[in-house]
This record gives structure tokens, sequence and C-alpha cells, in this order.
């Protein structure tokens, strides 16, 4: 058998390691895994919703990720329903899957205005859409875009959990909660 070529997936304080690695990595580099990672939330009526996001932070010593959005998607109307989501990340070279959970804390205005002043000019039209984001239109490009402080937010997902599940030649799987300082724990894959 050929020898395992990510040995930090058998050490729980490496792995926990490479993760967060892998999560900053997903900050600064566009062609990163984490860089787009799914964010799974719920509707108010309880129905399952996901959409791909872009991570815009990561810290390690706080547990906090960061997603900026538009005040008027729905995810943040049902983010304020309901705090919880999760993301869901696949790093097809490592052979790593991430589900992070967490509450979130929505953020916008003044709060946000230090962020949205490094937001590049041509990104800051991802926030300010007429209609809002999900909206019927009649054409495909039945909408415009203006650059909007007002519709940007941040959405900081407090990690509570970490389950992570590498599929090397002998499958790992690992959790690492917040409440125990993130010291991990095996799971049966």
């Amino acid at each position: 058998m050929k020898p395992d070529p990510h040995p930090w997936a058998s050490d729980r304080a490496q792995l926990h390691a490479e993760i967060w690695k892998r999560l900053t990595r997903g900050v600064h580099d566009r062609h990163a895994p984490a860089r787009h990672p799914t964010l799974a939330t719920a509707t108010v009526e309880g129905k399952p919703k996901a959409r791909t996001v872009v991570l815009r932070a990561a810290d390690k010593a706080t547990g906090m990720l960061d997603i900026h959005t538009d005040l008027w998607s729905a995810k943040v109307a049902e983010l304020r329903a309901n705090p919880f989501a999760a993301l869901h990340i696949w790093d097809a070279s490592a052979h790593l899957q991430l589900r992070i959970e967490g509450q979130i804390t929505i953020s916008a205005g003044q709060d946000v205005a230090e962020i949205w002043e490094a937001v590049p000019a041509a990104s800051r039209l991802s926030y300010g859409s007429t209609p809002a984001p999900g909206a019927p239109i009649a054409q495909a490009l039945d909408y415009t875009k203006t650059a909007d402080a007002g519709s940007f937010v941040v959405l900081r997902l407090e990690i509570e959990t970490i389950d992570a599940v590498h599929l090397g030649p002998h499958h790992r799987r690992a959790r690492f909660d917040r409440c125990d300082q993130w010291t991990g724990t095996w799971l049966a894959p």
C-alpha cells in the first residue's frame, strides 16, 4: 500500500491545524477550495436552503468566519429567524470534507463601515440590486446594480463544531468543538 499523502490526517492536532490552514488560504486564494463554501440555512418554514458564498475572513484564535452578503438576500431574513447555519467545504486535493456549524451574527451599517471601505469598487456592485436578490423579473437582465453601503452585510459565523472527514487510504473522521477548546474526538467515518 502506498504511504498516506496526507500524514496530517492521522493526528488530531495536525488535522485541526490543517483545517485552519486551508480555511485561511480560502480567504486569500481565489482558487482554494475553501474560498467558495456552501452555506446552509433554514427558511422560516423550516426548509433547507444551500448556496455558494465567498469566505472573506477566517480567524483561528476566535473561531470565527466571515461572509459578505446583500442585506436584502433571503439568507439574511432566514438567519434573523434562526441564526444557526452550516458551511460545507470539499477539498478534492486533500480528500477532505469539512462541515462547520455555528451561530451567525448579522452586522451592517456603521458596524461594517471599515470593512466596506476595503471592498474593491467592482465587488461593491454585489451589494445593492434593484429589485432585491431573488425577486422575480420579466427578462434575465431586468435589474440594476449600484454599490450601496447600506445593503452591505457581514455574516460572522461563530464556529461551534467542525466535523472533518479525510478520505485517504484509511478513512478518518474527527469532530472539533469550541466547548472543549478544539481538542477533538475521533469518530467512525
